[in-house]
């Protein structure tokens, strides 16, 4: 089957460089039973992504069992991945939203967001409003309904508008 044929894309779901503006009213509309959120809402790394450090687990134990001497570390390795992405989330709180990375954690306020931006190859972004950019683990496109009735409508749902039309 075709790549645009495919159910589960849609024309919106196109791979842009360019940021999604912000809603400039940020006063939603009522919303319904499904975008019901409870703040901080946390966007996690999907559980089926803790089977690759398991896979690697498995790698590291063969490896180290050759000569544990020398291989003994490559038992560290998939600890800390799986660390790295326990840690790694996004989270959306009344005042804005807060990136995890692996080292550190950055905050933005509402009135600092610009847009979002959604990188061929990468993570999604926040557009700053002084142009900057800063890189929003756990997200992608099909988070944007839930993305958007957390921040009560200041980051507009693609969905609702192909819906609505």
């Amino acid at each position: 089957m075709p790549e645009n044929d495919r159910p589960d894309q849609g024309e919106s779901e196109t791979v842009t460089d360019q940021p999604v503006t912000v809603a400039d009213d940020a006063t939603p509309s009522r919303p319904s039973e499904r975008d019901t959120v409870t703040l901080p809402l946390q966007f996690r790394i999907a559980p089926m992504a803790y089977f690759a450090p398991v896979m690697m687990m498995i790698s590291a134990v063969v490896l180290a069992g050759t000569s544990l001497a020398y291989l003994g570390w490559t038992l560290v390795v998939p600890v800390l991945v799986a660390v790295w992405m326990f840690r790694l989330r996004t989270v959306v709180t009344e005042s804005g939203l807060r990136a995890v990375g692996a080292l550190r954690a950055r905050e933005i306020t509402w009135d600092q967001l610009d847009g979002l931006s959604f990188p061929r190859w990468g993570s999604v972004r926040a557009v700053l409003t002084d142009s900057s950019r800063m890189r929003l683990p756990a997200i992608s496109f099909r988070d944007l309904p839930r993305l958007s009735a957390a921040s009560s409508g200041r980051i507009p749902d693609p969905y609702a508008a192909r819906d609505g039309a």
